[in-house]
């Protein structure tokens, strides 16, 4: 158990979580398939699936490449489809909604700060206006095996979310706290497992996805962290993943699933 001061390491996390945890299997149903995405911003990338493995090719001919992955689905008919992509000397998290009830897709792109920019000071990062968590993150949007149009993804930023208190139970010995305070941070607590005692407000983001089901987002600054969870307040349950290094020296990445069966403790509504 931890003391208010034991933060540990995202590897170390990943042990604690792994235990008896209540992930969800992984799909098989996408092997063999193939997805065109058409982004919003011009991008056409054809992902094909295979078992274990997808591949993706850029139409521009500007990308292509390999990785193992993990599909999952907390609603009927949308996908979360996760892996990580190397390129440059440089690991990007890539985690994609596949929506084909409305044929539409939001990509999440992180990055984690390297070991300079993980060294910095939170003063010296508030000083110089920057935020300060060094985790970056990019939304982008589009369409499913054709032409982008304006609007035809229909997810979007939302404040659904706010003022909700939610409790996590990822495992029989892992359990977290979410309060969910304005659009841009949200406050966790862990009750219960490797982290116990520990508590931070944190970068966030919201994306309605569809009734009741949320992309939720998060941008650790004391570990450099992305978490990034499906959450479906319908069916009580959520699955993502939490990226990080796995230990202390900048040199090996954890990138491991979690999922919960979650359920809402309260809502604060504050009077305009």
């Amino acid at each position: 158990m931890s003391t208010s001061s034991d933060w540990i390491t995202v590897g170390a996390l990943a042990e604690g979580f792994a235990p008896e945890a209540f992930i969800l299997p992984q799909l098989a149903e996408l092997a063999g398939q193939r997805f065109t995405l058409h982004f919003a911003n011009g991008w056409v990338i054809d992902h094909r699936f295979e078992t274990e493995r997808l591949s993706w090719a850029a139409r521009d001919g500007q990308s292509s490449g390999s990785a193992a992955y993990r599909a999952t689905s907390v609603r009927p008919g949308i996908y979360l489809v996760d892996f990580l992509k190397h390129e440059r000397d440089q690991a990007w998290s890539i985690s994609l909604v596949l929506d084909t009830l409305s044929q539409s897709f939001t990509a999440v792109i992180g990055r984690l700060p390297d070991e300079a920019e993980s060294r910095e000071g939170l003063y010296g990062r508030a000083l110089t206006g920057r935020e300060l968590t060094g985790v970056q993150v990019e939304f982008l949007h589009g369409r499913l095996d054709q032409p982008w149009q304006d609007g035809a993804c229909p997810h979007a930023p939302t404040r659904e979310l706010v003022g909700l208190r939610n409790l996590y139970r990822y495992s029989p010995t892992e359990v977290y706290e979410h309060i969910y305070l304005n659009d841009n941070f949200y406050t966790w607590q862990c009750l219960k497992g490797v982290e116990q005692g520990l508590c931070d407000t944190d970068r966030c983001h919201y994306y309605k996805i569809a009734d009741e089901l949320y992309l939720f987002v998060w941008r650790e600054k004391i570990v450099p962290t992305l978490g990034l969870v499906m959450i479906d307040l319908k069916a009580h349950r959520s699955d993502g993943k939490i990226f990080g290094y796995a230990g202390g020296s900048f040199d090996e990445l954890a990138n491991f699933p979690v999922a919960s069966h979650c359920s809402i403790l309260n809502l604060t509504e504050i009077p305009a």
